[in-house]
């Protein structure tokens, strides 16, 4: 199933993903006003699985993690840009929102479709027949989005260390 594109330009920052006078309306009331800045209807339009390309430094500014919380919130399968602000960048990981880091051709445009294939790093502009090759994550980042974000991932880890440590005793 392909998902539609949605293209932002260079440094889009935190502010924009998650105006700052929503903060006390909780994630809900942030995700409706996300990117409404650059594009108002953004959170009307988007749908699950639709994909992000971003420019360069995605997400610079602040360290709120609602940024990512709300793309993730809106449904977003992923941001791809050349390069991301390390804070925003570590928080959508976190959080299971995959961030990844490709050149995706101008000819890829807005409203286009794509399907992203996470495990061999590569975005399929359907539309374009275009096929882009991404940076693969490394491992431990890609297991982390694999397990939904990095307290899914700890509580899967140390469930499984519970349960090694009670056979291990079961076995004395």
């Amino acid at each position: 199933m392909s998902n539609r594109i949605f293209r932002f330009n260079d440094d889009i920052d935190t502010d924009q993903l998650a105006p700052g006078q929503y903060m006390q309306g909780g994630i809900r009331a942030i995700a409706q006003h996300c990117l409404e800045s650059v594009r108002p209807d953004f959170a009307r339009d988007v749908k699950a699985g639709d994909i992000l390309i971003g420019g360069r430094n995605f997400g610079v500014g602040s360290s709120r993690e609602q940024a990512a919380e709300a793309l993730k919130y809106l449904g977003v399968a992923a941001v791809i840009a050349p390069s991301f602000a390390g804070i925003f960048y570590r928080n959508a990981i976190n959080l299971g929102l995959p961030v990844l880091i490709g050149q995706v051709p101008d000819q890829v445009k807005d409203g286009d479709f794509a399907i992203l294939d996470m495990e061999n790093s590569q975005l399929c502009c359907t539309t374009h027949k275009l096929n882009i090759t991404l940076e693969p994550l490394p491992d431990n980042l890609a297991l982390l989005l694999a397990d939904g974000g990095l307290v899914l991932h700890l509580k899967k880890r140390f469930a499984a260390q519970l349960n090694n440590k009670s056979h291990t005793k079961g076995n004395s």
